[in-house]
């Protein structure tokens, strides 16, 4: 399955090349909603509040009441995953809470989420920069492998998210081994992004039992969708 993805960056749709760079924005909020409207999934990040640097919970709020979304970007608390799910989000995506500073997966945080919220309304957020697990909005990095995270959140999430951060935005694909390798650690949904250049590559992550986050390869009109 395809899934089309939308960041929002200072009030604007944005495209981000491994995180850092700005490639390209759009405020045309109408067109792109119309574009993702028959899709059963859409990703909705909020990459201000990932990255501490404010918010657009206003848009996605809108957004969601609009598009079925799974939202993530800055949710550190239950209070917070439950505002955005009210707001209208069909899953809300958990990352840097997840795991301490001393680089432990903090299952505890996770489990009463579940029990709050329900595990089946959480995807939790697996990013990797040189195969450790980044944090903050990608700028600081914990001593854990997806290897290590995953088997210890298996209870308490209902999918993982899993983003290769160092081919994000750069169309050059993802490394369908690592997807392989992830699909024998969880029963769970398993989504994953960054690079992912065609359908083509979809559909061989499909193959393996891999839903694809596209963002980059769809505002460039390099696949169509």
């Amino acid at each position: 399955m395809l899934i089309p993805s939308i960041d929002l960056l200072g009030g604007r749709i944005v495209q981000l090349v491994q995180g850092e760079k700005l490639r390209l924005a759009f405020d045309d909020f109408e067109f792109w909603i119309e574009k993702f409207a028959r899709f059963p999934l859409v990703q909705l990040i909020d990459l201000d509040a990932a990255m501490r640097q404010g918010d657009n919970s206003a848009l996605v709020a809108q957004i969601a009441k609009r598009l079925p979304v799974q939202a993530g970007g800055g949710i550190h608390s239950i209070e917070r995953a439950r505002q955005v799910l009210d707001a209208g989000a069909k899953r809300v995506i958990i990352g840097s809470a997840l795991f301490s500073e001393q680089g432990a997966v903090n299952t505890e945080f996770a489990a009463t989420l579940a029990a709050a919220v329900g595990a089946d309304h959480v995807v939790a957020g697996i990013d990797t920069r040189n195969g450790k697990i980044a944090v903050k909005g990608w700028k600081a990095q914990v001593a854990l492998t997806p290897d290590d995270a995953i088997p210890q959140l298996e209870p308490h999430v209902g999918a993982f998210l899993y983003t290769h951060v160092d081919g994000e935005g750069m169309m050059q694909g993802f490394p369908t081994e690592a997807a392989a390798r992830l699909r024998k650690l969880t029963q769970r949904q398993l989504i994953v992004a960054g690079g992912i250049r065609s359908q083509q590559e979809v559909d061989a992550l499909d193959a393996l039992g891999a839903d694809a986050v596209v963002g980059m390869a769809v505002y460039t009109n390099l696949l169509a969708v």
